[in-house]
């Protein structure tokens, strides 16, 4: 079954079809020779990063349903949920979502006419497969590596398509997914979950237990994602991933949006938050799955808002948001370094943390974990170019196939 965290998130990736008519209507000259590095994008890319943070914390925790409720819920949790429908679920994953297709629009114009650096490209997406494999298996099956690999080879493909072809395709892989994500969620018959059910303890001792059982239960997450992607996450990854490649294509990375396109994103993302908000307190368990898809739809235009406000702010200027933008330079290292660091605490070191922890007390660690990360990246990047995984990647992908 569908959860509605995993969506994306692989317990994940991020989200929406419905692109307002005036983002179609915009045709300027498509970036033909962009600069080794991009400061907004390095700048979003790790605010992205922080943002997932604070979505995976509670699957770091429990790597299958994520937090348990309190029944009846507390007023404090309720208010955080609410709180996340509107400005964090999906929309993170989405952003990055988007900047992935960002990234891969930015490496096929440097590689230009040749043939071995376009090779090199897909090489990267299928060791990016690679990794996403080993770390799903043996540190947080809530990976994203995997379904950006897979994802991005689909989107690859579709480089060369115009800006508004390149639109039409995006909303029709992310309908599809919406379609087929619909109904699965009408076969979802959940067990009680919730803090101090049976159900709940069973699922608390797997998780605080033996690292030997946790990689058996997450390898059987990664095969469920293998089975899913294909007819869902696949065609909901890649039709994001284009959008960032049109925002690429167009120049939003450089310019952000009109205040008409702002105003069409804010209103629509409240719309369907709202109706996520609602549906999500149900009893129902179909329904509550039902409400990821409206949490889906609103994520896009929140991300593409968020994109915005970080354009602005950073305006390509590598000495503004330098936290950001030294997070962004080296995120797949840190993105499984959060990985470890969570897993680490609330499964290994502080397993009790699983009991006593409301939704306030996680918040309160993604963000004492997030400014360890801008700390720590801030120093790295002083005495090295790039992360010692990008680093990795870069080796692998030059000199040998898979």
């Amino acid at each position: 079954m569908i959860k509605r965290n995993s969506i994306i998130n692989s317990n994940p990736l991020p989200n929406e079809p419905q692109t307002p008519d005036n983002l179609v209507s915009i045709a300027t000259p498509a970036i033909k020779t962009p600069p080794d590095r991009l400061a907004n994008l390095d700048a979003i890319r790790g605010f992205a990063l922080l943002g997932i943070l604070f979505l995976n914390i509670y699957f770091m925790a429990n790597n299958f349903y994520g937090y348990a409720p309190h029944q009846p819920e507390i007023l404090s949790d309720q208010i955080i949920e609410i709180l996340s429908n509107f400005a964090f679920e999906g929309r993170f994953i989405s952003l990055f979502s988007m900047l992935f297709g960002a990234g891969l629009w930015h490496q096929r114009c440097k590689a230009g006419d040749d043939i071995k650096a376009q090779h090199t490209i897909k090489r990267r997406l299928y060791w990016l497969i690679v990794f996403g494999l080993v770390h799903g298996v043996l540190i947080f099956s809530g990976d994203i590596l995997l379904t950006y690999g897979l994802c991005g080879l689909l989107a690859y493909q579709y480089c060369s398509f115009a800006p508004k072809a390149l639109l039409v395709k995006s909303v029709k892989f992310i309908m599809l997914a919406l379609v087929v994500m619909a109904l699965i969620s009408l076969t979802i018959e959940d067990d009680p979950f919730y803090r101090g059910s049976a159900y709940y303890l069973q699922q608390l001792d797997i998780w605080t237990g033996s690292y030997t059982t946790q990689v058996m239960m997450q390898g059987m997450m990664v095969g469920y994602m293998l089975v899913i992607i294909p007819i869902s996450i696949l065609w909901y990854g890649a039709g994001l991933m284009l959008i960032g490649i049109y925002l690429m294509k167009q120049g939003y990375f450089k310019r952000g949006f009109s205040a008409k396109q702002l105003a069409t994103f804010a209103v629509t993302g409240i719309i369907f938050a709202i109706l996520d908000s609602v549906l999500s307190q149900s009893s129902s368990a179909v329904l509550k799955e039902i409400s990821a898809i409206f949490m889906m739809l609103g994520a896009i235009p929140t991300a593409l808002i968020y994109w915005h406000i970080i354009v602005k702010l950073c305006q390509n200027n590598p000495l503004k948001l330098t936290l950001l933008q030294n997070l962004g330079r080296v995120s797949l290292s840190f993105y499984i370094l959060q990985s470890i660091l969570g897993v680490l605490l609330l499964r290994h070191w502080m397993p009790q943390w699983q009991i006593s922890f409301d939704r306030i007390d996680y918040m309160q660690l993604a963000i004492v974990l997030s400014v360890l990360q801008l700390g720590l990246a801030a120093i790295y990047v002083r005495f090295f170019n790039q992360g010692p995984l990008e680093y990795l990647m870069r080796v692998l992908s030059k000199r040998i196939n898979i």
